[in-house]
């Protein structure tokens, strides 16, 4: 595993969708999930800030509704939003095709849920030759699954770091991370997350 150089990175956020877990009889740590968003947001906001190229994936948005607005508040212009009817990211053609038109090698991937679509999307992309990175404290499933999810892509070999990590990698130095923070005083960090 290497540091993820900004410059070959595309983010990848997928179905970060308020509706997701909409039925109440699911045991879903409400307050764990809305963190989560938070700092898909707050990443989405520094890969903007920085030049990073960002994919938004959708499942079923006509049952799990959209994007939360705290993403696509803080997409690049142009950012696509994609409908993923397949849990794999990378059998989804007009998916694979965005992907491939930012030119980048390494995918970072964050959103919903960490067992299921992220897993799948993962494979799919290293299949494809990509880089794959997950951060995994902007992944989200339910109880049990979440911490299944995270040892299938370490059995697969997939860079695992937190939203730290990869903010870190991405601004690189000291005079890089205050430069960021003084363009863009919104990306302070999010409640609960130290920079």
């Amino acid at each position: 595993m290497s540091l993820i150089h900004r410059d070959d990175s595309a983010l990848l956020v997928i179905d970060t969708q308020e509706g997701f877990y909409g039925d109440e009889r699911l045991d879903v740590d409400r307050e764990a999930l809305a963190h989560c968003v938070e700092l898909v947001a707050w990443l989405t906001g520094v890969a903007s800030s920085l030049g990073v190229p960002v994919v938004v994936t959708e499942e079923d948005p006509e049952s799990n509704g959209p994007t939360s607005p705290r993403v696509l508040e803080r997409l690049p212009a142009g950012a696509p939003v994609l409908p993923k009817p397949v849990f794999a990211a990378g059998d989804n053609p007009s998916i694979l095709a965005a992907l491939a038109a930012t030119g980048r090698g390494t995918i970072v991937l964050a959103g919903l849920e960490t067992d299921v679509c992220i897993a799948h999307s993962a494979l799919s992309l290293t299949q494809r030759g990509y880089a794959v990175a997950a951060v995994t404290d902007a992944l989200f499933s339910l109880p049990g699954a979440h911490e299944h999810g995270l040892a299938r892509l370490r059995a697969e070999g997939i860079q695992l770091l937190s939203a730290k990590e990869l903010y870190y990698d991405w601004v690189r130095t000291v005079a890089g991370a205050r430069a960021l923070l003084a363009a863009h005083p919104e990306l302070d960090a999010p409640p609960g997350f130290s920079l």
